[in-house]
């Protein structure tokens, strides 16, 4: 789960990560007041989950509050790459000498956290390693012991940081440190982190990507979720705790286990068919969360047949029949299913369908092939 730069710096704040003064306005008018109280002079920025803000005109600088609500009344009224700006971030202006990168993600080598930090800041770190990797200096963290002083002191001699401002850069790196791990987070970054004419280090723009399957830890981060980077379906299935992804294919798809689902998606594509979702109903699932997920599935129009494939360990095959039999009698869909259920429960959840005339199979590559075939219109 991505968060916007307000809410990064507000974490980055709570650890001690020194950042400018500034508010959230989802006015012009609240723009205005801000900037007043900020003294004026104040940069303007549209909150949004996409790069490329600057150049399309999302951040711009704003001489007085009057200047302000000028420009907060037209980037709010912005599009940037599909998505609506609904949110400002207005901070004060900061006087910069140097730029510099500090960010934290996951080595997946290396099987641990990397801190890296780069003299060249303020662009694309992913620029400054095509460019230039010898540019960025990376240090990994034994999660058990945690960021020692001595690799922060390294990281500062490393990118030639002036030696007065080496103990506010090693707080800083802590600070990202515990930010980073205390949240769950897979990317802390603060792009830039500047050295302002006064000589202080500042965190101008913050990052922070969080693990979603971490988020029952954090109630409090995933509350901080921005829904409009998210497909509809996708907010809906998390309502009923299913894991689901939309995809770009015709053939819907409700199984019961990641392992199975990402299986049943394998041999539709086997036999030449192309997936429209994942879908996952874990196990135990009531005839309620099978009629949500039906619903879900039925929800993308480029879908033009459903297969589902049940394996009915903890949950119970009878249970997701009239799951099924009963989003069918409140969405009546018009596209055809094919079911293929085993286990526990199995002869009754097969005798349930049969009654109600749908399209059965005993075994999974019966179920894809019929599936194919359906959704290629050539019949059962």
């Amino acid at each position: 789960m991505k968060l916007h730069e307000y809410q990064s710096k507000t974490i980055f704040s709570r650890y001690k990560i020194p950042i400018p003064r500034g508010r959230v306005a989802a006015t012009a008018s609240e723009a205005k007041q801000i900037a007043e109280e900020l003294g004026g002079r104040v940069v303007i920025k549209a909150q949004v989950l996409v790069g490329g803000r600057g150049k399309a005109g999302g951040i711009r600088l704003a001489k007085n509050s009057k200047e302000a609500e000028e420009l907060a009344t037209v980037i709010l009224g912005m599009d940037i790459k599909g998505l609506p700006v609904r949110k400002l971030l207005v901070d004060e202006t900061v006087r910069i000498q140097k730029e510099i990168y500090l960010g934290i993600t996951n080595d997946r080598t290396m099987n641990r956290p990397v801190m890296m930090a780069s003299s060249e800041g303020g662009v694309e770190i992913e620029e400054v390693a095509r460019i230039s990797p010898d540019k960025i200096i990376k240090t990994h963290i034994d999660p058990l012991l945690g960021l020692r002083d001595y690799q922060a002191r390294d990281l500062a001699v490393s990118i030639d940081l002036p030696r007065d401002l080496w103990r506010g850069f090693q707080e800083i790196c802590h600070g990202l440190w515990n930010a980073y791990s205390q949240s769950d987070a897979s990317l802390a970054e603060i792009n830039p982190l500047v050295i302002t004419v006064e000589n202080r280090l500042l965190a101008l723009d913050g990052k922070m990507v969080v693990d979603d399957n971490a988020l029952f830890r954090h109630p409090d981060l995933a509350d901080m979720r921005d829904l409009d980077v998210e497909a509809a379906p996708e907010v809906e299935a998390r309502k009923y705790g299913l894991s689901y992804i939309q995809l770009d294919g015709e053939i819907g798809c409700m199984v019961n286990g990641a392992g199975l689902a990402m299986a049943t998606m394998d041999i539709i594509q086997l036999y030449g068919g192309t997936p429209a979702n994942f879908l996952d109903i874990g196990g135990g699932a009531s005839a309620e969360k099978v009629g949500a997920a039906f619903r879900i599935i039925l929800s993308d129009p480029k879908v033009k047949v459903v297969l589902i494939n049940i394996f009915g360990g903890i949950t119970r095959c009878d249970e997701v029949a009239r799951g099924i039999l009963g989003a069918i009698s409140e969405v009546k869909p018009k596209i055809p299913m094919v079911v293929r259920l085993v286990g526990t429960n199995a002869a009754e959840g097969l005798r349930l369908l049969g009654d109600a005339h749908m399209v059965t199979a005993e075994t999974l590559v019966d179920a894809a092939q019929t599936a194919v075939r359906m959704a290629k219109g050539e019949g059962r």
